[in-house]
Protein backbone atom coordinates (compact mmCIF):
# COMPACT_ATOMS: atom_id res chain seq x y z
CA UNK A 1 0.00 0.00 0.00
CA UNK A 2 1.33 3.49 -0.86
CA UNK A 3 1.34 6.67 1.22
CA UNK A 4 -2.30 7.22 0.27
CA UNK A 5 -3.13 5.31 3.48
CA UNK A 6 -2.22 8.48 5.41
CA UNK A 7 -4.03 10.98 3.19
CA UNK A 8 -6.90 13.22 4.16
CA UNK A 9 -9.42 14.67 1.71
CA UNK A 10 -7.12 17.51 0.60
CA UNK A 11 -4.19 15.16 0.01
CA UNK A 12 -6.39 12.74 -1.93
CA UNK A 13 -7.73 15.57 -4.05
CA UNK A 14 -4.20 16.77 -4.84
CA UNK A 15 -3.24 13.29 -5.97
CA UNK A 16 -6.19 12.69 -8.29
CA UNK A 17 -6.15 16.18 -9.84
CA UNK A 18 -2.50 17.29 -10.19
CA UNK A 19 -2.07 21.05 -10.41
CA UNK A 20 0.20 20.80 -13.46
CA UNK A 21 -2.25 18.90 -15.70
CA UNK A 22 -2.14 20.18 -19.26
CA UNK A 23 -5.01 20.29 -21.76
CA UNK A 24 -8.64 21.31 -21.54
CA UNK A 25 -10.26 21.19 -18.13
CA UNK A 26 -13.61 21.95 -16.55
CA UNK A 27 -14.50 23.09 -13.02
CA UNK A 28 -16.14 21.06 -10.28
CA UNK A 29 -17.97 23.16 -7.70
CA UNK A 30 -19.59 22.61 -4.31
CA UNK A 31 -23.39 22.73 -4.75
CA UNK A 32 -23.79 23.92 -1.16
CA UNK A 33 -21.48 26.93 -1.28
CA UNK A 34 -20.72 27.38 -4.97
CA UNK A 35 -17.02 27.20 -4.11
CA UNK A 36 -14.59 25.91 -6.71
CA UNK A 37 -13.17 22.51 -5.73
CA UNK A 38 -10.94 21.49 -8.65
CA UNK A 39 -10.48 21.50 -12.40
CA UNK A 40 -10.74 18.11 -14.08
CA UNK A 41 -9.55 16.96 -17.49
CA UNK A 42 -12.17 17.64 -20.14
CA UNK A 43 -11.72 14.65 -22.41
CA UNK A 44 -13.26 14.09 -25.80
CA UNK A 45 -13.81 11.33 -28.37
CA UNK A 46 -10.07 10.88 -29.00
CA UNK A 47 -9.35 10.26 -25.32
CA UNK A 48 -12.38 7.98 -25.03
CA UNK A 49 -11.19 5.91 -27.97
CA UNK A 50 -7.74 5.70 -26.39
CA UNK A 51 -9.30 4.43 -23.16
CA UNK A 52 -11.20 1.75 -25.09
CA UNK A 53 -8.00 0.62 -26.81
CA UNK A 54 -6.16 0.38 -23.47
CA UNK A 55 -9.06 -1.62 -22.04
CA UNK A 56 -8.95 -3.96 -25.06
CA UNK A 57 -5.20 -4.44 -24.67
CA UNK A 58 -5.56 -5.23 -20.95
CA UNK A 59 -8.48 -7.64 -21.41
CA UNK A 60 -6.67 -10.92 -22.25
CA UNK A 61 -4.40 -10.86 -19.21
CA UNK A 62 -7.16 -9.79 -16.81
CA UNK A 63 -9.65 -12.34 -18.16
CA UNK A 64 -7.00 -15.08 -17.92
CA UNK A 65 -6.54 -14.58 -14.19
CA UNK A 66 -8.33 -17.04 -11.98
CA UNK A 67 -11.41 -15.86 -10.17
CA UNK A 68 -9.46 -16.24 -6.93
CA UNK A 69 -6.69 -13.95 -8.21
CA UNK A 70 -9.17 -11.28 -9.24
CA UNK A 71 -10.97 -11.65 -5.92
CA UNK A 72 -7.77 -11.02 -3.96
CA UNK A 73 -7.21 -7.73 -5.79
CA UNK A 74 -10.84 -6.67 -5.37
CA UNK A 75 -10.64 -7.42 -1.66
CA UNK A 76 -7.63 -5.12 -1.39
CA UNK A 77 -9.62 -2.43 -3.20
CA UNK A 78 -12.51 -2.93 -0.78
CA UNK A 79 -10.20 -2.61 2.21
CA UNK A 80 -8.61 0.57 0.83
CA UNK A 81 -12.02 2.15 0.26
CA UNK A 82 -13.01 1.49 3.87
CA UNK A 83 -9.61 2.62 5.16
CA UNK A 84 -10.23 5.96 3.45
CA UNK A 85 -13.94 6.30 4.07
CA UNK A 86 -13.56 9.60 5.95
CA UNK A 87 -11.55 11.25 3.16
CA UNK A 88 -13.83 9.81 0.49
CA UNK A 89 -16.98 10.89 2.36
CA UNK A 90 -15.67 14.44 2.72
CA UNK A 91 -14.86 14.52 -0.99
CA UNK A 92 -18.31 13.16 -1.85
CA UNK A 93 -20.09 15.75 0.29
CA UNK A 94 -18.05 18.57 -1.21
CA UNK A 95 -18.84 17.68 -4.83
CA UNK A 96 -22.37 16.28 -4.40
CA UNK A 97 -23.77 18.09 -1.37
CA UNK A 98 -25.38 15.29 0.64
CA UNK A 99 -24.93 15.30 4.44
CA UNK A 100 -21.64 13.85 5.63
CA UNK A 101 -23.37 11.03 7.53
CA UNK A 102 -25.14 9.97 4.32
CA UNK A 103 -21.89 10.26 2.38
CA UNK A 104 -20.11 8.03 4.88
CA UNK A 105 -22.93 5.52 4.56
CA UNK A 106 -22.57 5.60 0.79
CA UNK A 107 -18.85 4.81 1.03
CA UNK A 108 -19.65 1.72 3.09
CA UNK A 109 -22.49 0.83 0.71
CA UNK A 110 -20.21 1.26 -2.32
CA UNK A 111 -17.49 -0.88 -0.75
CA UNK A 112 -20.03 -3.64 -0.08
CA UNK A 113 -20.40 -4.28 -3.82
CA UNK A 114 -16.66 -4.71 -4.20
CA UNK A 115 -16.59 -7.24 -1.36
CA UNK A 116 -19.70 -9.04 -2.63
CA UNK A 117 -18.49 -9.46 -6.20
CA UNK A 118 -14.98 -10.39 -5.11
CA UNK A 119 -16.62 -13.51 -3.73
CA UNK A 120 -19.39 -13.89 -6.32
CA UNK A 121 -16.86 -13.94 -9.15
CA UNK A 122 -15.72 -17.32 -7.87
CA UNK A 123 -19.19 -18.69 -8.57
CA UNK A 124 -19.54 -18.07 -12.30
CA UNK A 125 -20.46 -21.70 -12.70
CA UNK A 126 -21.08 -23.48 -15.98
CA UNK A 127 -23.18 -26.61 -16.60
CA UNK A 128 -22.92 -30.08 -18.04
CA UNK A 129 -26.17 -30.93 -19.83
CA UNK A 130 -27.33 -34.55 -20.07
CA UNK A 131 -26.28 -35.72 -23.50
CA UNK A 132 -28.72 -36.14 -26.38
CA UNK A 133 -26.66 -38.80 -28.19
CA UNK A 134 -24.02 -41.46 -27.44
CA UNK A 135 -20.44 -40.22 -27.81
CA UNK A 136 -21.38 -36.57 -27.29
CA UNK A 137 -21.12 -34.26 -24.28
CA UNK A 138 -22.89 -30.90 -23.92
CA UNK A 139 -21.31 -28.16 -21.83
CA UNK A 140 -22.14 -24.52 -21.03
CA UNK A 141 -19.38 -22.06 -20.11
CA UNK A 142 -19.76 -18.57 -18.62
CA UNK A 143 -17.10 -16.23 -19.95
CA UNK A 144 -16.46 -12.46 -19.59
CA UNK A 145 -18.29 -10.44 -22.20
CA UNK A 146 -15.24 -8.26 -22.91
CA UNK A 147 -14.74 -4.51 -22.74
CA UNK A 148 -17.56 -2.75 -20.86
CA UNK A 149 -18.67 0.88 -21.08
CA UNK A 150 -20.30 2.42 -18.01
CA UNK A 151 -21.98 5.81 -17.51
CA UNK A 152 -22.83 6.76 -13.93
CA UNK A 153 -25.01 9.52 -12.39
CA UNK A 154 -24.19 12.28 -9.91
CA UNK A 155 -26.58 11.36 -7.10
CA UNK A 156 -24.53 8.39 -5.81
CA UNK A 157 -21.03 9.02 -7.20
CA UNK A 158 -19.46 6.14 -5.26
CA UNK A 159 -22.24 3.56 -5.00
CA UNK A 160 -23.19 3.72 -8.67
CA UNK A 161 -19.54 3.33 -9.72
CA UNK A 162 -18.75 0.27 -7.61
CA UNK A 163 -22.11 -1.35 -8.42
CA UNK A 164 -21.05 -1.44 -12.08
CA UNK A 165 -17.27 -1.72 -11.90
CA UNK A 166 -17.01 -4.45 -9.27
CA UNK A 167 -19.08 -7.12 -11.09
CA UNK A 168 -17.43 -6.29 -14.41
CA UNK A 169 -13.96 -6.77 -12.94
CA UNK A 170 -14.98 -9.86 -10.99
CA UNK A 171 -16.31 -11.43 -14.19
CA UNK A 172 -12.99 -10.83 -15.96
CA UNK A 173 -14.04 -7.80 -18.03
CA UNK A 174 -12.23 -4.51 -18.40
CA UNK A 175 -14.23 -1.30 -18.15
CA UNK A 176 -14.28 2.28 -19.41
CA UNK A 177 -16.14 4.54 -16.99
CA UNK A 178 -17.69 7.95 -17.76
CA UNK A 179 -18.72 9.53 -14.42
CA UNK A 180 -21.22 12.39 -14.24
CA UNK A 181 -19.71 15.78 -15.00
CA UNK A 182 -21.06 17.18 -11.71
CA UNK A 183 -19.27 14.54 -9.61
CA UNK A 184 -16.14 13.17 -11.31
CA UNK A 185 -13.83 13.41 -8.29
CA UNK A 186 -15.12 10.37 -6.41
CA UNK A 187 -14.69 8.21 -9.52
CA UNK A 188 -11.10 9.40 -9.93
CA UNK A 189 -10.42 8.69 -6.25
CA UNK A 190 -11.86 5.19 -6.52
CA UNK A 191 -9.72 4.50 -9.59
CA UNK A 192 -6.64 5.72 -7.72
CA UNK A 193 -7.36 3.33 -4.88
CA UNK A 194 -7.97 0.55 -7.40
CA UNK A 195 -4.48 1.07 -8.80
CA UNK A 196 -3.07 0.94 -5.26
CA UNK A 197 -4.90 -2.35 -4.79
CA UNK A 198 -3.14 -3.85 -7.81
CA UNK A 199 -5.71 -3.50 -10.58
CA UNK A 200 -3.51 -3.27 -13.71
CA UNK A 201 -3.34 -0.33 -16.07
CA UNK A 202 -6.10 -0.42 -18.67
CA UNK A 203 -8.41 -2.64 -16.64
CA UNK A 204 -10.30 0.36 -15.20
CA UNK A 205 -10.24 3.50 -17.35
CA UNK A 206 -11.97 6.73 -16.27
CA UNK A 207 -12.94 9.31 -18.90
CA UNK A 208 -13.98 12.66 -17.45
CA UNK A 209 -15.76 15.22 -19.62
CA UNK A 210 -17.94 18.30 -19.24
CA UNK A 211 -20.31 16.92 -21.90
CA UNK A 212 -21.44 13.32 -21.74
CA UNK A 213 -22.90 12.96 -25.24
CA UNK A 214 -19.63 12.78 -27.28
CA UNK A 215 -18.17 10.19 -24.90
CA UNK A 216 -21.39 8.19 -24.83
CA UNK A 217 -21.48 8.07 -28.60
CA UNK A 218 -17.94 6.65 -28.76
CA UNK A 219 -18.89 3.97 -26.21
CA UNK A 220 -22.14 3.04 -27.94
CA UNK A 221 -20.73 2.95 -31.47
CA UNK A 222 -17.47 1.15 -30.72
CA UNK A 223 -17.48 -2.50 -31.83
CA UNK A 224 -14.85 -3.17 -29.16
CA UNK A 225 -17.26 -2.28 -26.34
CA UNK A 226 -19.53 -5.30 -25.99
CA UNK A 227 -21.64 -4.14 -23.06
CA UNK A 228 -23.03 -0.80 -21.89
CA UNK A 229 -24.25 -0.15 -18.36
CA UNK A 230 -26.06 3.14 -17.74
CA UNK A 231 -27.86 4.74 -14.82
CA UNK A 232 -29.82 7.90 -15.56
CA UNK A 233 -33.02 9.21 -17.08
CA UNK A 234 -35.36 7.16 -19.22
CA UNK A 235 -35.06 9.72 -22.01
CA UNK A 236 -31.28 9.32 -22.23
CA UNK A 237 -31.50 5.57 -21.72
CA UNK A 238 -33.71 5.26 -24.80
CA UNK A 239 -31.22 7.27 -26.85
CA UNK A 240 -28.33 5.07 -25.72
CA UNK A 241 -30.34 1.94 -26.43
CA UNK A 242 -30.93 3.12 -29.99
CA UNK A 243 -27.26 3.98 -30.45
CA UNK A 244 -26.23 0.51 -29.23
CA UNK A 245 -28.40 -1.18 -31.87
CA UNK A 246 -25.73 -0.79 -34.54
CA UNK A 247 -23.34 -3.08 -32.68
CA UNK A 248 -26.02 -5.14 -30.85
CA UNK A 249 -24.48 -4.59 -27.44
CA UNK A 250 -25.66 -6.19 -24.26
CA UNK A 251 -27.37 -3.51 -22.14
CA UNK A 252 -28.03 -2.76 -18.49
CA UNK A 253 -30.25 0.28 -18.04
CA UNK A 254 -31.31 1.58 -14.63
CA UNK A 255 -33.61 4.44 -15.56
CA UNK A 256 -36.22 6.77 -14.12
CA UNK A 257 -38.64 5.94 -11.34
CA UNK A 258 -42.03 7.09 -10.08
CA UNK A 259 -42.20 5.17 -6.83
CA UNK A 260 -45.56 4.91 -5.07
CA UNK A 261 -45.58 4.91 -1.27
CA UNK A 262 -48.90 3.41 -0.15
CA UNK A 263 -50.13 3.64 3.44
CA UNK A 264 -53.15 1.45 4.21
CA UNK A 265 -55.47 2.22 7.10
CA UNK A 266 -54.19 -0.75 9.14
CA UNK A 267 -50.57 0.44 8.96
CA UNK A 268 -48.41 1.48 11.88
CA UNK A 269 -48.64 5.21 11.15
CA UNK A 270 -45.56 6.25 13.10
CA UNK A 271 -43.48 3.58 11.37
CA UNK A 272 -44.88 4.68 8.00
CA UNK A 273 -43.93 8.30 8.74
CA UNK A 274 -40.39 7.23 9.59
CA UNK A 275 -40.21 5.15 6.41
CA UNK A 276 -41.57 8.00 4.30
CA UNK A 277 -38.93 10.39 5.63
CA UNK A 278 -36.20 7.82 5.07
CA UNK A 279 -37.32 7.14 1.51
CA UNK A 280 -38.42 10.63 0.43
CA UNK A 281 -35.83 12.94 1.96
CA UNK A 282 -32.62 10.90 1.74
CA UNK A 283 -30.18 12.82 -0.47
CA UNK A 284 -32.72 15.68 -0.57
CA UNK A 285 -35.06 13.44 -2.56
CA UNK A 286 -32.51 12.99 -5.33
CA UNK A 287 -32.77 9.22 -5.70
CA UNK A 288 -34.41 7.14 -8.40
CA UNK A 289 -36.11 4.91 -5.81
CA UNK A 290 -37.36 7.58 -3.42
CA UNK A 291 -41.05 7.89 -2.61
CA UNK A 292 -42.37 9.99 -5.47
CA UNK A 293 -46.14 9.65 -5.00
CA UNK A 294 -47.59 9.16 -1.51
CA UNK A 295 -50.98 7.42 -1.45
CA UNK A 296 -52.68 7.41 1.96
CA UNK A 297 -56.01 5.71 2.66
CA UNK A 298 -58.72 8.27 3.36
CA UNK A 299 -59.49 7.18 6.93
CA UNK A 300 -55.98 7.94 8.19
CA UNK A 301 -54.93 10.66 5.73
CA UNK A 302 -55.33 13.58 8.13
CA UNK A 303 -53.51 11.81 10.97
CA UNK A 304 -50.67 10.71 8.70
CA UNK A 305 -50.23 14.16 7.14
CA UNK A 306 -50.15 15.84 10.56
CA UNK A 307 -47.52 13.49 12.01
CA UNK A 308 -45.53 13.53 8.78
CA UNK A 309 -45.42 17.33 8.67
CA UNK A 310 -44.39 17.54 12.33
CA UNK A 311 -41.52 15.13 11.73
CA UNK A 312 -40.34 16.77 8.49
CA UNK A 313 -40.37 20.20 10.14
CA UNK A 314 -37.58 19.05 12.47
CA UNK A 315 -35.16 18.12 9.66
CA UNK A 316 -32.28 20.63 9.59
CA UNK A 317 -31.32 21.94 6.15
CA UNK A 318 -27.76 23.10 5.52
CA UNK A 319 -24.26 22.49 4.30
CA UNK A 320 -23.56 18.77 4.18
CA UNK A 321 -20.34 19.19 6.15
CA UNK A 322 -22.26 20.39 9.21
CA UNK A 323 -22.92 17.46 11.55
CA UNK A 324 -26.47 18.63 12.29
CA UNK A 325 -27.56 18.71 8.63
CA UNK A 326 -30.23 16.22 7.56
CA UNK A 327 -31.00 17.68 4.11
CA UNK A 328 -28.39 19.25 1.86
CA UNK A 329 -28.70 21.25 -1.35
CA UNK A 330 -29.94 20.13 -4.74
CA UNK A 331 -27.17 19.42 -7.20
CA UNK A 332 -27.45 22.68 -9.17
CA UNK A 333 -29.63 25.69 -9.94
CA UNK A 334 -31.42 23.88 -12.76
CA UNK A 335 -32.52 21.12 -10.41
CA UNK A 336 -33.84 23.64 -7.89
CA UNK A 337 -35.74 25.51 -10.60
CA UNK A 338 -37.32 22.29 -11.88
CA UNK A 339 -38.53 21.30 -8.41
CA UNK A 340 -39.94 24.76 -7.75
CA UNK A 341 -41.77 24.68 -11.07
CA UNK A 342 -43.45 21.39 -10.16
CA UNK A 343 -44.57 22.78 -6.80
CA UNK A 344 -45.91 26.03 -8.28
CA UNK A 345 -47.81 24.13 -10.98
CA UNK A 346 -49.47 21.93 -8.35
CA UNK A 347 -50.43 24.86 -6.11
CA UNK A 348 -51.78 26.84 -9.07
CA UNK A 349 -53.99 23.85 -9.91
CA UNK A 350 -55.42 23.49 -6.41
CA UNK A 351 -52.91 21.58 -4.30
CA UNK A 352 -52.50 22.71 -0.69
CA UNK A 353 -49.03 23.42 0.68
CA UNK A 354 -48.84 21.75 4.10
CA UNK A 355 -45.17 22.59 4.65
CA UNK A 356 -42.46 24.47 2.78
CA UNK A 357 -43.31 25.23 -0.81
CA UNK A 358 -40.39 27.28 -2.06
CA UNK A 359 -36.69 28.01 -1.98
CA UNK A 360 -35.09 27.63 1.44
CA UNK A 361 -33.98 30.75 3.30
CA UNK A 362 -30.36 29.67 2.75
CA UNK A 363 -30.83 30.46 -0.94
CA UNK A 364 -28.67 29.01 -3.69
CA UNK A 365 -29.46 25.38 -4.46
CA UNK A 366 -31.32 24.77 -1.18
CA UNK A 367 -35.02 23.96 -1.36
CA UNK A 368 -37.32 23.81 1.66
CA UNK A 369 -38.65 20.35 2.60
CA UNK A 370 -42.17 20.45 1.22
CA UNK A 371 -45.38 18.52 1.72
CA UNK A 372 -48.32 18.98 -0.64
CA UNK A 373 -51.82 17.59 -0.22
CA UNK A 374 -54.80 17.48 -2.55
CA UNK A 375 -52.79 16.20 -5.50
CA UNK A 376 -55.00 15.40 -8.48
CA UNK A 377 -54.50 14.01 -12.00
CA UNK A 378 -53.56 16.81 -14.36
CA UNK A 379 -50.99 18.24 -12.03
CA UNK A 380 -47.54 17.69 -13.52
CA UNK A 381 -46.18 16.56 -10.16
CA UNK A 382 -48.65 13.67 -10.12
CA UNK A 383 -46.66 11.92 -12.85
CA UNK A 384 -43.19 13.54 -12.91
CA UNK A 385 -40.06 12.21 -11.25
CA UNK A 386 -39.53 15.03 -8.75
CA UNK A 387 -35.89 14.51 -7.70
CA UNK A 388 -36.22 16.93 -4.82
CA UNK A 389 -37.43 17.21 -1.19
CA UNK A 390 -41.13 17.41 -2.08
CA UNK A 391 -43.72 14.89 -0.88
CA UNK A 392 -47.07 15.05 -2.76
CA UNK A 393 -49.89 13.25 -0.92
CA UNK A 394 -52.95 11.72 -2.57
CA UNK A 395 -55.76 9.84 -0.87
CA UNK A 396 -57.42 6.60 -1.93
CA UNK A 397 -60.46 4.60 -0.88
CA UNK A 398 -59.77 0.93 -1.58
CA UNK A 399 -56.93 -1.52 -2.09
CA UNK A 400 -57.86 -1.97 -5.74
CA UNK A 401 -57.86 1.79 -6.23
CA UNK A 402 -54.40 2.13 -4.68
CA UNK A 403 -52.92 -0.62 -6.84
CA UNK A 404 -54.46 0.74 -10.04
CA UNK A 405 -53.18 4.25 -9.39
CA UNK A 406 -49.75 3.03 -8.34
CA UNK A 407 -49.42 1.07 -11.58
CA UNK A 408 -50.72 3.90 -13.76
CA UNK A 409 -47.26 4.99 -14.93
CA UNK A 410 -44.78 3.90 -17.60
CA UNK A 411 -42.20 3.43 -14.83
CA UNK A 412 -41.65 0.39 -12.68
CA UNK A 413 -38.54 0.70 -10.54
CA UNK A 414 -39.45 0.68 -6.82
CA UNK A 415 -42.66 0.69 -4.79
CA UNK A 416 -43.40 0.79 -1.07
CA UNK A 417 -46.47 -0.05 0.96
CA UNK A 418 -47.37 -0.24 4.62
CA UNK A 419 -49.81 -2.72 6.12
CA UNK A 420 -50.04 -5.19 9.00
CA UNK A 421 -52.34 -7.53 7.07
CA UNK A 422 -50.32 -10.52 5.85
CA UNK A 423 -52.81 -11.54 3.17
CA UNK A 424 -52.90 -7.98 1.84
CA UNK A 425 -49.08 -7.92 1.83
CA UNK A 426 -48.97 -10.84 -0.59
CA UNK A 427 -51.82 -9.55 -2.77
CA UNK A 428 -50.39 -6.07 -3.18
CA UNK A 429 -46.78 -7.17 -3.68
CA UNK A 430 -47.78 -9.56 -6.46
CA UNK A 431 -49.94 -6.97 -8.24
CA UNK A 432 -47.59 -3.98 -8.14
CA UNK A 433 -45.75 -3.69 -11.46
CA UNK A 434 -42.33 -2.86 -10.08
CA UNK A 435 -38.92 -4.52 -9.99
CA UNK A 436 -38.43 -3.85 -6.28
CA UNK A 437 -40.99 -3.78 -3.47
CA UNK A 438 -40.57 -2.58 0.10
CA UNK A 439 -43.15 -3.81 2.62
CA UNK A 440 -43.04 -1.76 5.82
CA UNK A 441 -39.53 -0.72 4.77
CA UNK A 442 -38.30 2.59 3.37
CA UNK A 443 -34.77 1.52 2.48
CA UNK A 444 -34.49 -1.44 0.10
CA UNK A 445 -30.98 -1.33 -1.40
CA UNK A 446 -28.46 -4.04 -0.58
CA UNK A 447 -25.48 -5.58 -2.35
CA UNK A 448 -27.13 -8.99 -1.86
CA UNK A 449 -30.40 -8.03 -3.59
CA UNK A 450 -31.11 -7.49 -7.32
CA UNK A 451 -31.55 -3.79 -8.06
CA UNK A 452 -33.50 -2.86 -11.19
CA UNK A 453 -36.87 -2.15 -12.70
CA UNK A 454 -39.46 -3.16 -15.26
CA UNK A 455 -41.32 -1.27 -18.01
CA UNK A 456 -39.55 2.00 -18.84
CA UNK A 457 -37.44 1.87 -15.69
CA UNK A 458 -34.84 -0.31 -17.29
CA UNK A 459 -33.30 -3.60 -18.29
CA UNK A 460 -31.15 -5.92 -16.20
CA UNK A 461 -30.19 -6.10 -12.54
CA UNK A 462 -27.31 -4.80 -10.45
CA UNK A 463 -26.01 -6.34 -7.25
CA UNK A 464 -26.76 -9.87 -5.99
CA UNK A 465 -25.85 -13.12 -7.73
CA UNK A 466 -27.90 -11.96 -10.72
CA UNK A 467 -25.71 -8.90 -11.21
CA UNK A 468 -22.71 -10.98 -12.23
CA UNK A 469 -24.60 -12.53 -15.15
CA UNK A 470 -24.92 -9.08 -16.75
CA UNK A 471 -21.17 -9.22 -17.54
CA UNK A 472 -20.97 -12.83 -18.70
CA UNK A 473 -21.74 -14.57 -21.98
CA UNK A 474 -23.02 -18.12 -22.21
CA UNK A 475 -21.02 -20.35 -24.52
CA UNK A 476 -22.42 -23.74 -25.52
CA UNK A 477 -19.64 -26.30 -26.15
CA UNK A 478 -20.36 -29.65 -27.80
CA UNK A 479 -17.82 -32.47 -27.59
CA UNK A 480 -18.25 -35.29 -30.08
CA UNK A 481 -16.39 -38.47 -30.99
CA UNK A 482 -16.37 -39.74 -27.43
CA UNK A 483 -17.98 -43.14 -28.07
CA UNK A 484 -15.94 -46.06 -26.84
Amino acid sequence: MSDISRMDCADLLARIVPADDAGARFPVTNPSTGAHIADVADMGPTEAQGAIERARAALPEWAAKTARERAAILRKWHDLILAHQDALAALLTREQGKPLAEATGEIVYGASFVEWFAEEGKRAYGDIIPTNAPGRRLLVLRQPIGVVGAITPWNFPVGMVTRKVAPALAAGCTIVLKPAEDTPLCALALAELARDAGIPEGVLEVVTAARAEPIARVLTESPVVRKLSFTGSTRVGKLLMAQCAGTVKKLSLELGGNAPFIVFDDADIDAAVTGAIQSKFRNAGQTCVCANRLFVQTGIAEKFASRFAAAVKTLPVGDGMATSTAIGPLINAGAAAKVDGLVRDAVDKGARCVLGGGAHELGGNFYAPTILSGIEPGMTIADAEIFGPVAPIQTFESEADAIARANDTPYGLAAYFWTRDLARAWRVAEQLEYGMIGLNEGFISSEAAPFGGVKESGIGREGSKYGLDEFLELKYFTMGGLAA
